[in-house]
């Protein structure tokens, strides 16, 4: 039995350890949320709002947006008081208001008509309407309260009319016309009777007009003729009788009379009314008394109708401008406002139709330069103090942010581009030493003497209420994990996303907030209105980390236009400021981007990009970029994967184009292998492959027996999955004995099959990730009703001999020899399927600095969360009764389905609507890893697959671990005084007589 001061000493020692491990927890509380992690919510690109600015209750707009969002915003300060996030494959056509309370929206074609409630968002009722095509379809509320008590609604699609009630969503009563191939276009409600016009064109040609009784929806009267050289689409009502249609060579404009017995029309030359007219023209949706609006490619010209005899202009305003539609102010009269550039500012200018030789508005304003030219305008008015009538407008610009301008000021602003991210990277901030100036790291001087200024004026008390909010920013955004320089764990760093829009904006891990953003000329639209796109973003150039006056650049490369075959351009930006540094249109399309493991020595990384004729261009284009290329094109391979042919390629190099042997730098190339799957039988789902910055710890793996299987290696692994062409539609759109899936294992070098397998009755999507030698996949088993996660581990057999330790000894191993893909490799497969419950969205692998701790899973769930799977529940040596050994090496005991553990949501309990993407970013720090999830809405947060084992956690108990030291110094203290007390003792008790 151990003495009572060394049992008191084990106890305390015991104590100590558990109150270390106290702190390592699987999940956080409530209260942690938002300490390491950030939620940010956004919209995206408004194209549709409606103002509800009614004295009673809360001044509102409600937007939709390109990404499929309804929402109703704070006219006082662009909050959010709710949104709906619809799914793509539902998309919304049209939004409207009715009865003052209602949100009416029109999606899929005109087929769903769904009613929601203007202060909280709830749906109130949704009806499905039958309609004959998937033509474009129109929305129109009724607001003349004669008809019925409550607002009708109408849903025009293809041929068909239908009335609703706003109330309760109930058919009144439907129509269709009889005229084949008929595509409305637009609806015209006369004031003075319950009389609704419907215009409409069928084929080319033929212009119809239908007038109808609102009550009942009978056709009352209708009218048709065909019309010369055709109609492009495009309809607009000038007055209240005449429409005004634009040609099919979109040069002349037909000025139509339909409130008579029969249609009349008188055809008019753009170019006899308006001045150096060239380039696509089209009519805006100015919808006034008696004006129209029509868009040039280098003038929007504002026309008076002057009634069948023509148009005569008014006003021209040179590009870039917008004109919103006509806002009714008063019986007689309705407002437009126009919006245009004016050097470094925006012009906001707002006319009325009754005498637009004057303007009640014109004003300046003062506007970021990278938010681009304005796209859209919607006007809203209000009542001032002294009952004159004021104007604010939502502007909508290219870079898909939107701004409230009222009274010569940008009221507030949305940066809702972030929620259109195509590709996101990173870039480590600037090194904190000393000798560095301030002014380097924080941009900018003044803000830095300002920000001093502020924290002196709030020590003295003289600072005033926004001083000291701003003072409060100032302190949140210096806080440690706010700083604007490197930490030694590598938490800080700038996420550097790209738009749809062609913007690169730079965010602070740390709290979200936007550092830099920079609209890149070369990506934004031409005057001819050709809409140019964003492709990647890449590292260019990394300095030494000594080199502290050096920035790291970064490399974005995108299209001149829509099309695939478009001239791309090439921007280079400075990662701490976003200035562009440099930019370059190329004479070739970009088909594919290749960043290579080469750099010059500059430390530019060098890139390879592909055009459509298959030949590779190399940037930088410099002598000394094109020497460390060549010396290393031997080894250079490629793929390609073409969805549309069904097939898969390789490439080699070759050393110059064939068609221009002068370009040093463009290279051709050589088919060395294809595989092409049979129509018929096979189309490629998905295709993946590891990416190429992943560290890889260790080559071996030592399972139970103290055995050695070497992980297959390869980085020219490539995995293709491909469905039966009856399972290549929607879940359900086949029978389980005409689906199927196979999964290949590929080499890109030689495109040799290394394996493959066949899922019977199983469909996708197909969802996959490849990380070092094993690959995970997600489906649909049709015959279990359930979806399904796969995982393939492939090991390579060739080096089995290494396990011989004698051989290893007298160095006659191969464990150094380099793996390569020209021999035939031996390897061995080992591969599972478990069930899984939710369907899936995204997919990645969490990603280290060193590879040494565990992977997990993080899954992107159709409810729109991150979960975050533990590997080894998707071990394929998993069995039903594992060995101790297995247990002793962490083999979980198998079950025919994952678990989902509610701790293991990444995203807590908040969703990222219209998620996308999820992005591992490894910290310095080993055992954690930074995660960046992007849709409509962005998440960040850090985490650790295998908990902190190489730090403390952030709520670690200092306190108690101090008092724990004490007692234990005190305690053994006692302890030492008691044993010294009881050796004294002791020897008294020998020396005492007997």
């Amino acid at each position: 039995m151990a003495p009572p001061p060394r049992r008191l000493l084990l106890v305390l020692l015991g104590f100590l350890a558990a109150a270390s491990l106290a702190t390592l927890a699987a999940a956080v509380y409530e209260d942690q949320v938002g300490l390491a992690d950030w939620h940010q919510k956004y919209i995206g690109k408004v194209k549709q709002a409606v103002y509800h600015t009614q004295k009673s209750g809360r001044r509102r707009v409600v937007v939709l947006t390109e990404e499929n969002v309804i929402a109703s915003l704070d006219l006082r300060s662009g909050d959010i008081f709710w949104r709906h996030v619809i799914e793509k494959n539902n998309p919304i056509d049209q939004l409207s208001l009715s009865a003052g309370k209602y949100v009416v929206t029109l999606s899929s074609g005109g087929s769903i008509l769904r009613a929601w409630n203007l202060p909280d968002g709830q749906m109130i009722w949704e009806t499905n309407i039958h309609t004959s095509t998937s033509s474009k379809s129109l929305l129109h509320v009724l607001s003349n309260s004669k008809v019925v008590k409550d607002n009708l609604v109408l849903v025009l699609a293809g041929q068909w009319i239908y009335a609703v009630s706003s109330i309760d969503g109930v058919i009144s009563w439907g129509k269709e016309f009889t005229l084949d191939g008929l595509e409305i276009k637009q609806v015209v409600q006369s004031p003075d009777n319950d009389i609704v016009y419907v215009v409409g064109i069928a084929g080319s040609s033929k212009l119809a007009v239908y007038q109808l009784n609102a009550k009942t929806g009978e056709i009352v009267k209708d009218a048709q003729e065909s019309l010369p050289d055709g109609l492009c689409g495009e309809i607009l009502l000038g007055s209240s009788n005449v429409l005004v249609a634009l040609d099919e060579t979109r040069s002349a404009l037909f000025i139509v009379d339909f409130k008579g017995e029969s249609i009349s029309y008188n055809k008019v030359q753009i170019s006899e009314f308006v001045q150096d007219f060239s380039g696509t023209v089209k009519l805006l949706p100015l919808m006034s008394n008696g004006i129209i609006a029509l868009q040039s490619s280098s003038t929007v010209s504002l026309l008076k109708l002057k009634g069948m005899d023509g148009l005569e202009v008014i006003h021209s305003f040179d590009q870039p401008a917008s004109v919103s539609d006509a806002l009714t102010i008063t019986e007689k009269d309705e407002a437009f406002a126009v919006v245009q550039h004016v050097g470094s500012q925006i012009e906001f200018i707002v006319k009325v139709t009754s005498d637009l030789t004057n303007e009640i508005i014109r004003e300046k304003v003062d506007i970021d330069q990278h938010r681009g030219s304005v796209q859209k305008v919607f006007l809203n008015n209000y009542v001032r103090t002294d009952k004159s009538h004021g104007f604010r407008a939502l502007v909508v610009m290219e870079d898909h942010s939107i701004l409230l301008i009222q009274q010569g000021a940008v009221v507030w602003s949305r940066e809702d581009g972030l929620a259109s991210i195509v590709d996101v990277m990173t870039s480590e901030l600037p090194v904190e030493k000393d000798g560095v100036s301030v002014a380097d790291v924080e941009h900018n001087l003044f803000e830095w003497l300002k920000g001093h200024v502020l924290k002196l004026k709030g020590t003295l008390m003289l600072a005033s209420v926004d001083e000291l909010a701003a003072i409060q920013a100032l302190r949140v955004r210096s806080s440690e994990k706010n700083k604007m320089t490197r930490d030694h764990n590598g938490f800080r760093k700038l996420l550097i996303v790209l738009t749809k829009a062609g913007k690169v904006i730079a965010l602070h891990t740390g709290d979200g907030r936007i550092i830099w953003s920079n609209l890149l000329p070369s990506l934004r639209a031409s005057k001819s209105g050709e809409m140019p796109s964003a492709l990647r973003i890449y590292q260019w150039q990394v300095p030494h980390h000594r080199v502290i006056r050096e920035n790291p650049t970064i490399l974005v490369v995108g299209r001149s236009g829509a099309s695939s075959v478009a001239p791309g351009v090439l921007c280079i930006l400075d990662s701490y400021s976003g200035e562009e540094l440099n930019s370059q249109s190329f004479d070739h399309s970009v088909a594919q981007i290749i960043p290579l493991t080469l750099k010059d020595s500059s430390e530019q990384r060098l890139h390879l990009i592909v055009d459509s004729n298959s030949n590779a261009h190399l940037y930088p284009r410099s002598p000394d970029a094109l020497n460390s290329f060549i010396n290393e094109m031997s080894n250079q391979y490629f793929y390609s994967v073409d969805i549309q042919k069904n097939a898969i390629r390789g490439y080699s190099l070759q050393k110059s184009c064939d068609f221009n042997s002068d370009d040093t730098y463009c290279f051709s190339t050589k088919l060395l292998w294809s595989i092409i799957f049979p129509s018929d039988a096979e189309r490629i789902s998905v295709s993946e492959a590891r990416k190429m910055n992943e560290v890889v710890h260790t080559q071996a793996k030592i399972i139970a027996d103290q055995d050695v299987m070497y992980k297959y290696l390869s980085k020219n692994l490539i995995f293709v999955a491909t469905v039966s062409p009856k399972a290549a539609g929607e879940i359900g759109s086949a029978a389980p004995e005409e689906a199927s899936l196979m999964a290949y294992l590929i080499d890109a070098v030689s495109g040799r099959i290394l394996h493959r397998v066949t899922h019977h009755g199983a469909q996708g999507p197909v969802h996959a990730v490849v990380s070092e030698n094993w690959v995970v996949y997600h489906y649909f088993n049709l015959r279990a009703h359930r979806f399904e996660i796969a995982v393939i581990e492939i090991y390579d057999q060739s080096r089995a001999d290494n396990k011989d330790v004698l051989k290893l000894i007298l160095g006659k191993h191969n464990l150094s020899a380099p793996m390569t893909s020209y021999s035939r490799p031996e390897v061995m497969v080992k591969s599972q399927s478990y069930f899984f419950t939710h369907s899936v969205k995204a997919m990645a692998v969490t990603q280290t600095a060193k590879g040494i701790t565990s992977k997990q899973l993080l899954i992107g769930t159709t409810g729109d969360q991150v979960l975050a799977l533990d590997k080894r529940f998707l071990d394929p040596r998993r069995s039903l009764n594992p060995t101790q050994q297995e247990k002793e090496e962490g083999i979980i005991p198998l079950t025919d389905s994952l678990p989902i553990i509610p701790q293991s949501y990444v995203t807590h309990s908040l969703q990222v609507e219209a998620l996308r993407g999820i992005v591992s970013i490894p910290a310095k720090l080993e055992s954690t890893t930074l995660v960046f999830t992007y849709g409509v809405d962005l998440f960040y947060t850090r985490l650790a697959p295998s908990r902190t084992y190489d730090s403390l956690t952030d709520e670690f108990s200092y306190a108690l671990l101090l008092i724990t030291i004490v007692a234990l110094v005190a305690a053994l203290f006692v302890t030492w005084i008691w044993s010294e007390k009881k050796e004294l003792r002791d020897k008294w008790r020998h020396i005492a007589p007997q």
